[in-house]
């Protein structure tokens, strides 16, 4: 899921990207409301969330020129004010809902994966399988052959990217442009993130379902 982050404190906006990229999703980010406006007219996201207090262009204008565009995005809208008239406000302005600061990560998360479920079902496939290998998306629970596997949050969006992929290939860049953009940590990390899902997911069982392919990358084996 790609979501547009418009939030003028790098606080928040801290917070909400560990949270978020760590359950897989892409989020592009803005500090102020003109360069939101401009991000979301020129790219296609799943949600927006935006801040009411924005400089340059308050979050609330930025909704009521969003509409006036014509996008049909979900817009949340996030602020610390939370009198009647404000969220009557935003509601106003075309905001889909309103979250008052302080607020829980989870509550966030349900309230955003309720909008886009509305707007995009398909987003929210529950569960994918290659072969015996099964992927609960919702839950981020794996189980290979009945035996349930415990993964870390790296490693559970390394082995969802090739079970997406599956039998095709997916390359070492691809994976960890997904994982850490333009800014990949120093060293080989990917190669011992690889070791550790082999370790969880090929290592107690017969037949190897991760595959490296030379010069390329890695790809999943889908025995049926």
């Amino acid at each position: 899921m790609r979501l547009l982050l418009v939030e003028d404190s790098r606080d928040v906006a801290g917070i909400l990207y560990d949270y978020f990229e760590a359950l897989g999703y892409e989020l592009d980010y803005a500090a102020d409301g003109r360069q939101g406006l401009n991000l979301a007219l020129e790219n296609v996201y799943d949600l927006i969330l935006l801040d009411v207090m924005l400089p340059g262009m308050n979050g609330l204008e930025v909704c009521a020129a969003l509409r006036r565009h014509g996008l049909a995005i979900p817009i949340l809208m996030l602020t610390a004010r939370d009198t009647k008239e404000d969220t009557l406000n935003g509601f106003a302005q075309g905001a889909n809902d309103y979250v008052i600061k302080p607020f829980d990560l989870n509550i966030l998360q349900a309230r955003i994966e309720a909008l886009v479920r509305h707007t995009k079902p398909e987003n929210f496939q529950q569960k994918i399988r290659c072969g015996a290998l099964e992927l609960d998306m919702g839950t981020r629970k794996v189980v290979r052959e009945g035996q349930k596997i415990l993964l870390n949050p790296t490693c559970f969006r390394i082995l969802a990217m090739l079970v997406s992929k599956a039998p095709v290939a997916v390359t070492r860049e691809e994976i960890s442009y997904q994982l850490w953009k333009d800014n990949p940590p120093d060293g080989d990390v990917l190669r011992n993130h690889i070791y550790q899902l082999r370790n969880q997911v090929d290592k107690p069982f017969d037949q190897a379902l991760i595959i490296t392919v030379h010069k390329i990358g890695y790809r999943l084996y889908c025995n049926e």
